[in-house]
């Protein structure tokens, strides 16, 4: 018998979409570097653990410079602060701008594709 979990027990999910402006192009490595070093020296890694932060790689868009940021949501605004520290990636000066804070990626992906 397999164990499971009460529905009303999971994790309820918000996905962050942000952009990135500069000067340069930001490469998904790099912008995924920054934002886990902003939020580690922000949060600490016991509530950046809790936060369950994780950057989907395959809705990073390197022409927008636009991604998305999964993570709990009782952490949406603590997550949103240690995106806007975050003014240099590398050489270049950056700003992080959030677009949407959604449940689901696909009506996060609906609503920033105007």
């Amino acid at each position: 018998m397999k164990l499971r979990r009460k529905s009303s027990l999971k994790e309820n999910k918000r996905y962050i979409v942000f952009r990135i402006h500069s000067q340069e192009k930001i490469n998904y490595s790099n912008a995924k570097n920054a934002v886990f070093n902003s939020l580690d020296h922000w949060l600490g890694e016991r509530e950046l653990a809790k936060a369950n932060v994780r950057f989907i790689q395959n809705l990073w868009d390197p022409r927008k410079q636009q991604g998305f940021i999964r993570c709990s949501h009782r952490y949406v605004d603590a997550v949103k602060v240690g995106l806007s520290l975050i003014h240099q990636i590398g050489d270049s000066k950056v700003i992080f701008q959030t677009l949407r804070v959604s449940g689901t990626i696909k009506s996060a992906k609906k609503k920033t594709s105007n």
